[in-house]
């Protein structure tokens, strides 16, 4: 009969490997912070780091058995701490109110919004009649009406009249929070602007980062200028990150067809173009014998790989994607100046503390969980046939091999992190990566370095021209696939509990040591099981009460086929629902003539009143309802009025049955008190 071993024991057997386990610790603390309903106060934090010395000091008092728990104890209320310390320290003012007035500033960044509009983020901003205490440090102001007079560059200060309103909370209770999202970036309004920016002053010199941005997008305009059209905006998005060129119908296409990945200068583009960097001066070094005898060739290539490597990052703008990219690639070419083995799962999770400690928000976005889910799984997986005795393939089949068993594992790992974000999953997204990514590698990012060797001479027009048939292939592909019949399957929106427990599942998986490993495989069933009993809420309103949405046997019924389309789109998202709001809107279930619908929750019947007159039809619509739903409200009613005044208390609403009354969740009081919350 076999003995049972005890956790001590079980623990000391992990020695050695124990340091791996450090980030998912620190994470955990990050985690807890963010779960949190109440911002943490003073007396938390003092608790909090008396037990962090008592852990330290255990530590050193208990055996070597037992010394790791307090060590991870410890890792633990660090993280919270350095969550909780950064949100204090990112803090700056936000818009209280909605503002409509002069907005003055200085560009820093320019993209494209959800709907196509050019976008501009202004900070140094001066708004009429605020004081500098009170003023966003950054807002964001899309791009509407006639434009054209100027042509927006960073370090360019403007002026404009413009719309602006604080960031906007969750459509729906526990949805996804801009709010959060924007305190993290200091951005302390957003808005809009129907008539012409003009130029104030022109772009000051001296700001390194502006400087760099106003670099990139010289670099994107003359890109595309010998690139013209999606292939040229491909190019410019994958060298400088300007993706303000891709067309909407594109990128639908690239995100159906699992290709999007490829846009965003992260752990691939780093990694292919640092690594056909490394390779090339290698082997370049290494064929003349003096230099190849002489000086330890594989370190000058890492080292001017690194180098490479610093430029990539600083030219694509130094976003968080990037940011994580050249820190996980800078900790892989380090290892390779001490002598160490450069891919390892030390590696990565040293990357990943290093993240996580710069920028402990990035672990609930969907891009840190991916790149690390993806380079976690990878590593684990080609250590393991590194070790197994039986692997053994041809020398000229390596390369194909590997290819597909990287697309594979990545694909695998990211697939149920992608689809709990974006509530989608690509079906054919094997197929797209292995017919690109294998370009991407051999072509697109050699010829992009070629590209910037020979910009100095002015020959960039050969790196680009050796660029575009691959970049064809890669869009062709792209549209292909999206195409295909079910080329993509909606997912319902997962429960909060879902990713946390897939996620610590599949570590124990890979990091632990021994036959527990396999407890990890009953997490991940554990998790998908959660996900397969989720359910949406059966009516949803959103914040302005202008839009209901109740769920049917056919889907969610919209209650307008336009307006508030974030939200409608949102909602319809999260139901695992494909259909647009305009087909949504066509839904039976919503009975009654527009501008007076009724539908029953529970026995309870609810209304939604909307046009002119509303206010006027609330006691007639409470003689036989629970609830009615109604933008503007005027004198107290017999039932339950929600109007957009009272929602701005509440935040959106999610409406289940109840016993006797109607259960009402506001997104306001779902996300509780936090810095970014404003309650």
């Amino acid at each position: 009969m076999a003995r049972l071993t005890s956790p001590f024991t079980a623990l000391q057997a992990q020695r050695g490997h124990l340091f791996n386990w450090v980030p998912v610790m620190f994470a955990l603390g990050i985690g807890c912070y963010f779960a949190l309903r109440l911002e943490p106060g003073f007396l938390t934090y003092s608790w909090g780091l008396a037990a962090l010395f008592s852990c330290i000091v255990l530590a050193r008092l208990l055996g070597e058995s037992t010394a790791p728990l307090a060590v991870a104890a410890a890792l633990v209320l660090l993280g919270f701490g350095v969550a909780g310390a950064r949100a204090h320290l990112v803090a700056k003012p936000v818009l209280g109110f909605r503002y409509h007035g002069p907005v003055e500033g200085r560009i820093v960044a320019i993209d494209r919004s959800m709907s196509d509009k050019l976008r501009l983020t202004l900070d140094r901003v001066v708004l009429e009649r605020m004081s500098p205490a009170r003023t966003p440090a950054r807002v964001r102001i899309s791009l509407h009406g006639q434009q054209g007079f100027i042509t927006p560059e960073p370090g360019m200060r403007v002026m404009m009249t413009a719309n602006l309103s604080p960031p906007q909370g969750p459509v729906e209770p526990g949805g996804f929070d801009f709010r959060r999202m924007a305190w993290f970036k200091q951005l302390g309004a957003v808005g809009y602007t129907r008539v012409p920016v003009l130029a104030s002053a022109p772009p000051a010199d001296g700001a390194a980062g502006l400087f760099i941005h106003r670099l990139r997008l010289r670099i994107s305009a003359a890109v595309q200028a010998h690139l013209p059209g999606e292939t040229g905006a491909f190019a410019a998005a994958i060298t400088t990150g300007d993706r303000a060129g891709m067309g909407r119908g594109t990128l639908d296409d690239l995100r159906a067809s699992n290709l999007a990945h490829l846009l965003a200068i992260s752990g691939l583009h780093m990694g292919l173009l640092t690594g056909f960097v490394f390779a090339a001066m290698r082997y370049a070094m290494a064929a003349i014998p003096w230099v190849g005898l002489r000086l330890p060739v594989k370190k000058i290539a890492a080292m001017i790989s690194l180098l490479a490597g610093a430029f990539y990052y600083a030219l694509s703008g130094g976003n968080v994607a990037t940011e994580r990219a050249f820190i996980m690639v800078a900790v892989m070419f380090v290892a390779v100046l001490f002598d160490r083995r450069a891919i390892t799962l030390r590696a990565v999770a040293i990357a990943a503390l290093i993240v996580l400690v710069l920028r402990p928000e990035t672990l609930t976005e969907p891009g840190f969980q991916m790149s690390f889910a993806a380079t976690t799984a990878l590593v684990a997986a080609f250590s393991a046939l590194r070790d197994w005795p039986g692997w053994s393939v041809p020398r000229l089949l390596r390369p194909v091999i590997a290819v597909v068993l990287s697309s594979a594992v990545a694909g695998m790992a990211t697939a149920p992190v992608a689809a709990a974000h974006f509530n989608r999953i690509a079906d054919y997204g094997l197929i797209a990566n292995l017919m690109s990514v294998p370009l991407m590698g051999a072509i697109v990012m050699p010829a992009a370095v070629l590209t910037a060797v020979l910009s100095p001479f002015g020959l960039a027009w050969i790196g680009l021209a050796v660029m575009r048939p691959a970049i064809d292939w890669i869009l062709g592909v792209a549209h292909w696939v999206a195409a295909m019949d079910g080329a993509v399957t909606p997912v319902i929106t997962p429960p909060p509990s879902v990713l946390p427990v897939f996620a610590l599942g599949m570590l124990w998986l890979i990091l632990w040591r021994g036959r527990a490993r396999l407890a990890g495989l009953v997490a991940v069933v554990a998790a998908f099981a959660i996900w397969s009993q989720a359910e949406r809420p059966p009516l949803l309103v959103a914040e302005s009460a202008r839009l209901v949405g109740v769920l049917t046997d056919a889907g969610r019924a919209l209650s307008k086929p336009k307006g508030d389309g974030f939200a409608a789109l949102s909602w319809l998202e999260n139901d695992g629902d494909t259909a647009l709001q305009e087909a949504a809107y066509q839904r039976p279930g919503l009975e009654g003539a527009a501008g007076n619908l009724t539908f029953t929750l529970g026995g309870q019947q609810v209304v939604h009143l909307s046009g002119r007159g509303a206010d006027t039809r609330i006691a007639d619509a409470c003689r036989t309802a629970a609830l009615v739903i109604v933008a503007k409200g005027g004198a107290e009613a017999p039932c339950l009025v929600m109007t957009e005044e009272k929602l701005r208390e509440f935040g959106a609403l999610a409406v289940y049955p109840g016993a006797k009354t109607l259960r009402i969740v506001g997104a306001k009081h779902y996300g509780g008190v936090r810095l970014w919350t404003g309650n």
